[in-house]
């Protein structure tokens, strides 16, 4: 039989292996939602070679997590490791979405299911943003385009109606999708009204002018 001291040994080896993917894990999902968030930062300035080159950055960094918690899958799924890709889908999404791409899906960026639907939960606040900083310029066919998006999104949201235990609070964030639809619609529809009336004075002006 095996000595307590052997075991022991054992043990520490164990622990010592588990340790180090775990802060190896915690530095790359820190570095994933860095470059996550500039990706969308980009994204929101048209830079798109730059959102680009920093999901690929991303990208690599997710790969790598992936293979060094492949012999510890509860590291894996740990909450810090999940939000980064969470992070990572969002970006992905908002990107395709913002450049008229296909929706990538969760086996294309090789991540769970829960946090991809997470981040496409999350991709609607920052299409909306993306909305708002359209409408700045005037109403679009863009701006209806984006408004579908997020109202599509919602409508895939509402069908996951599974415990949070198995989406990881995709309930909270779906309600939060809803309260921002509601809001960019409402925004949308007086952008359009607005603009409706200025064009509508500007004709009653004409005309006005015309008859002097």
């Amino acid at each position: 039989m095996p000595s307590l001291e052997s075991v022991a040994e054992t043990l520490h080896s164990d622990f010592e292996a588990r340790t180090a993917a775990r802060d190896r894990a915690l530095t790359r999902a820190r570095r994933i939602t860095r470059a996550c968030a500039h990706a969308i930062r980009a994204v929101h300035r048209n830079d798109h070679d730059q959102a680009a080159a920093h999901l690929s950055t991303a990208r690599d960094l997710v790969e790598a997590i992936a293979a060094d918690l492949a012999a510890y899958p509860d590291l894996f799924f740990a909450g810090y490791t999940q939000d980064a890709l969470k992070e990572f889908a969002e970006a992905n999404i908002v990107y395709a979405l913002t450049n008229g791409g296909d929706l990538p899906s969760p086996e294309t960026l090789h991540i769970p299911a829960a946090a991809y639907v997470r981040g496409l939960a999350e991709a609607v606040g920052e299409l909306r943003r993306r909305v708002l900083d359209l409408l700045r310029h005037g109403h679009s066919p863009e701006i209806e385009r984006l408004l579908g998006l997020m109202d599509e999104i919602y409508a895939v949201l509402v069908t996951m109606d599974y415990p949070d235990a198995v989406t990881f609070g995709l309930r909270r964030l779906t309600d939060i999708a809803r309260s921002l639809l509601e809001r960019t619609r409402g925004d949308v529809t007086l952008s359009l009204r607005q603009q409706m009336l200025e064009e509508a004075l500007q004709r009653a002006e004409q005309r006005l002018l015309a008859n002097r």
